[in-house]
Formats: structure tokens, C-alpha cells, sequence
């Protein structure tokens, strides 16, 4: 196998690497992309309503599911839906090489989609435990033995929330920007009074931005305000607002800290801008998680959604995340040429060789299983810690 190394803060904020195609690109081409939330689905996604226990869920999916392979299951943050929190990320080229050998499925929250009706006066909305049960109808529906998870904000919160009632269906988890904490009744009270001077937009936006942000990313900030008015049926949004505002601290401790401690068991990656509003809860998240399936990346020059303004770094994280699970992609994506070291650096979770066999189509190779990995691996804390 090879040699995991604990990694500090201070050590990699000049972190490169040497490919023949480096897929950390510059942020300038990246920003080029920021406005493809705006344009229309490709016609190969198709769109389904799916029957939960707690209503009907929409969902938005492409391919079919291939093998043992997982899916790739997204859920966005308040104030967005699939399209305008991940289609940025997902129509980035390198991401569209690497999701070319997994299904992927987009669950909006209820009633956040694009043309959603609006629910009627004295509706319950599904509470975060409610809608993280509604999960299991969706792998269900569509055949899915296990997925891997990538949730924003308060969909990282609801994907968390699914890994701890249903382990077993769940292979990955990548978190951005969550916040394990529910709201103390002073942050409850100062939410209440922001909710009656501000609108609803400018709510949202405070929750996705930084104040830095939102005073010097303008063009990126209007697109949101503007987006977020007119696409998200207003009058659901504030339900799930709400309702998320309302959440309980997430059950999780990290093993050996408190008697019975639950925490995630799948690797996780957790990802966090340096200037979003999110870093303080994602750092007591990271302080709550197994430290030997853990990988904490904090992004320079990124804010409150990465997913947008750093897709290239993203999915370079997410291809590594990958290839530390077992998942080989594809060699046009460097997985055979990558030098091992970096691979560890940046994502590896797993002290399972990965080097040993591969694939051009995203077969899993796994070389022991979490339990006997992390058996053999003792208490060794690796957490991962990387600036990019």
C-alpha cells in the first residue's frame, strides 16, 4: 500500500502537480463557465417525480446504473435547485469525463425544482430527518445498490443525515460547506428579526455568500439574486428556509471521544471555501468526523459555492476522492499517470493499494475492505487537510 502521511494547513498552500493536462486550470478560464447554471438541461437527462413516505420528490437523472458501480446522488443547498447549484460543476469538462462512467442524479428538495407548484396554505414541510428518509425511495426506484453523495450546505446536512440512518447505501459522501450545528435560540432570533427587514433573496444570499463577496462579486451575486426571485417558487423556498433553520446539531462524535459514538462510516470529503460563511461549522464537522476516512479541503480564492467559482479544483478533488475509493477512471483523466504521492495528498482516505490494477470504465478496484483497512491502519490519524 502506500504511505499515507499526516498532513498539516501550513504545508500545502503551494500544492501543484505535474501533469501532461493539469486539471487545476486558472481561475480566469474557470469563471468563463460561471454562467452555465443558466442555460438549458441537455436533452440525455431525464426527469422523474418519485412517491416518499413524506411526498413526491423531483429528481433529474442521466444514464442508467452500470454493474456494482454507485450512483452519483446530488442534493443542493437552500435558496437553489439542481440546476442552479450543480450545473456549473457538471457540464465542466473534466467533471462530464469523470461522469461519463456513473449514473448521476440531481433530488431537489420538495417544491424547489423549476416550475414547481406551489404548496398550499398550512402545508408541513418534511423536517431534515423526513427528507433524508425520502432517499431510500429514490435508490430504490431506480435500482441503485449503494451511492456516493455530493450535497451543498443544507443538502451536505440532508446527504449526512441519509449516511447515518442508511449506512449501507451509501459508498462516499463529499459535504460542502456544512454546518453540523442547529441554530441556538440567539442565531434563531437574529434569523427571525434578518427574515422580517430583508427579503427573502438577500436572506438566501447571506447564507451562500460571504459579506466580502457579496460587496465585490457583484456580476456572480445579481445572477444569483435574480435566479433565485424568479426560478424557486418563493413561498416553498421559505418553508424549506425554515425548516432548515429549525435543524437539530447532527448526531455525529468522533469515535473513541464519547461512549457509543455515532459518526459517518463511508469516506467523506469535506470542502470549504476560504472566504464562505460556512468555514467555522465545516471545521467543527471535520473535529466531529473519523479521522481515518476523512478529507478536509479548504480552497483559496473560493467563497461560499465552489461547485461555481472553482469547478476545475472541484472535480480534480472529486477524481482523487474517486481513485481513493477504488474507482478508476478513465487514463485520459491522468488516473494511470498521476504520481502516487499526489494522489495521497490531495484525497487518498484508504490505505488500500490502488496502483495494483485499473480500468477504462470506472470499475471499482478495491484492494481490502474499509473495515480491514481501517483495522490494519490502528489508530493512526491521517485527517487530510488540504489547501488548493
Amino acid at each position: 500500500g502506500l504511505l499515507l502521511q499526516e498532513m498539516t494547513m501550513a504545508g500545502l498552500h503551494e500544492l501543484r502537480f505535474t501533469e501532461e493536462k493539469p486539471l487545476l486550470r486558472g481561475q480566469e478560464a474557470e469563471l468563463e463557465h460561471s454562467d452555465v447554471f443558466l442555460s438549458p438541461e441537455d436533452t440525455d437527462w431525464q426527469e422523474h417525480d418519485i412517491e416518499t413516505p413524506y411526498g413526491l420528490l423531483h429528481v433529474v437523472i442521466r444514464g442508467s446504473p452500470k454493474g456494482n458501480r454507485p450512483a452519483i446522488l446530488t442534493y443542493h443547498d437552500v435558496g437553489l435547485n439542481n440546476k442552479l447549484c450543480f450545473n456549473t460543476f457538471f457540464n465542466y469538462e473534466d467533471m462530464q469525463e469523470i461522469t461519463k462512467h456513473f449514473v448521476v442524479c440531481h433530488v431537489d428538495a420538495p417544491g424547489q425544482q423549476t416550475g414547481a407548484s406551489q404548496f398550499p396554505q398550512g402545508y408541513q414541510y418534511p423536517s431534515m430527518d423526513q427528507l433524508a428518509a425520502m432517499l431510500p425511495s429514490v435508490v430504490q426506484h431506480f435500482g441503485f445498490k449503494y451511492v456516493i453523495g455530493i450535497g451543498v450546505g443544507a443538502g451536505a446536512y440532508v446527504l449526512a443525515k441519509f449516511a447515518l440512518i442508511f449506512p449501507d447505501l451509501v459508498e462516499g459522501l463529499v459535504l460542502v460547506n456544512i454546518d453540523p450545528n442547529g441554530k441556538g435560540w440567539i442565531d434563531w432570533a437574529a434569523s427571525k428579526l434578518s427574515g422580517l427587514t430583508s427579503t427573502l433573496p438577500d436572506t438566501v444570499l447571506s447564507h451562500l455568500f460571504s459579506q466580502e463577496e457579496l460587496m465585490n462579486n457583484t456580476e456572480l451575486v445579481q445572477s444569483y439574486r435574480q435566479q433565485i426571485g424568479s426560478v424557486v417558487n418563493q413561498f416553498n423556498l421559505q418553508l424549506f428556509l425554515n425548516m432548515y433553520n429549525g435543524r437539530r446539531d447532527l448526531d455525529i462524535n468522533r469515535p473513541g471521544t464519547v461512549p457509543n459514538a455515532k459518526t459517518l462510516r463511508c469516506p467523506v470529503m469535506l470542502v470549504v471555501g476560504d472566504n464562505a460563511p460556512a468555514e467555522e461549522g465545516v471545521v467543527e464537522c471535520n473535529s466531529k468526523l473519523d479521522p481515518t476516512n476523512t478529507t478536509f479541503l479548504k480552497m483559496a480564492d473560493s467563497g461560499g459555492l465552489p461547485q461555481v467559482t472553482q469547478p476545475g479544483k472541484l472535480s480534480e478533488a472529486f477524481k482523487y476522492f474517486l481513485q481513493g475509493m477504488g474507482y478508476t477512471p478513465r487514463p485520459s483523466l491522468c488516473a494511470l499517470a498521476v504520481p502516487s504521492a499526489s494522489m495521497t495528498r490531495l484525497a487518498r482516505s484508504r490505505t488500500a493499494s490502488l496502483t495494483s490494477a485499473s480500468s477504462v470504465d470506472g470499475t471499482r478496484v478495491r484492494a481490502c475492505t474499509h473495515s480491514e483497512s481501517t483495522e490494519a491502519m490502528g489508530q493512526i490519524n491521517h485527517t487530510m487537510e488540504v489547501s488548493c
